[in-house]
């Protein structure tokens, strides 16, 4: 029988996380789970002995499996794992688990009421934010009135890694990226917009969306550029309404 549930988590050169133990917690998890699953890790070429650890975890159970992508950035090894998920249902979620697996459950209570695409929200009621600094509370607020202002309406907070798809809705979704359709090799560990335009076409589309509020707990990290990010996300934001203007999608 297919899984009722893929999981697909994205790394990149993750070997302070591993040690943290982040993916024994979400084997737990699932073991736990009533629901039929399968998990799938998709590496993004890293080049710190991630993918080694990696194939060694997926031994642990014949459920999980793990793809080995060259560096070509979080969009592109998401879709990647989205392309060989079996799942009725499929989660992305970040690898530091900033909002643990088990807040799965609160999305999935928004699958029998229609919606096709559920996600988690940091700044929506009854979300709980941990340890963030204000500076980047207050960045992520500015980002998100534009993103409201160009692209997604009525979305609070379209970067939250935690998004829960329909197969459906995946296959149509990730299989129509144009901005972040590109699967040429990076120099860098940029993550971009990618979610927003996700939730552009999802709504383009005509899929009900559902945002829903979380856990998260901010995790430091080393990759992020804050205004240097921001400004290239901002431009990114405009390529998606260009796009959409030349009938890309």
């Amino acid at each position: 029988m297919l899984p009722e549930i893929s999981v697909i988590i994205p790394s990149y050169n993750e070997i302070k996380n591993l040690k943290r133990g982040v993916l024994d917690k979400v084997l737990s998890y699932l073991q736990k789970s009533p629901k039929r699953w399968e998990l799938i890790l998709s590496d993004d070429g890293s080049n710190d002995g991630t993918s080694e650890e990696l194939e060694s975890f997926a031994a642990k159970d014949a459920r999980i499996q793990v793809l080995n992508n060259s560096h070509v950035g979080k969009a592109g090894v998401v879709a990647a794992g989205m392309a060989v998920a079996t799942g009725e249902w499929r989660l992305f979620t970040d690898f530091d688990q900033s909002t643990p697996l088990a807040e799965l459950d609160n999305l999935f209570k928004f699958t029998e009421e229609g919606f096709e695409v559920v996600i988690g929200s940091r700044e929506i009621f009854g979300a709980k934010r941990d340890d963030e600094p204000f500076y980047r509370h207050v960045m992520g607020k500015v980002f998100n009135t534009f993103v409201q202002l160009l692209a997604v309406p009525g979305i609070y907070d379209t970067q939250c890694g935690f998004k829960l798809f329909s197969a459906k809705a995946a296959d149509a979704l990730f299989s129509k990226l144009y901005v972040y359709g590109s699967q040429k090799e990076r120099l860098d560990a940029y993550t971009g917009a990618f979610d927003v335009e996700l939730l552009f076409l999802a709504n383009k589309l005509g899929f009900k969306v559902k945002e829903v509020p979380i856990v998260w707990s901010h995790a430091e990290s080393d990759r992020v550029s804050p205004v240097k990010d921001s400004l290239r996300m901002f431009r990114d934001i405009l390529r998606i309404r260009l796009a959409d203007l030349l009938g890309k999608y």
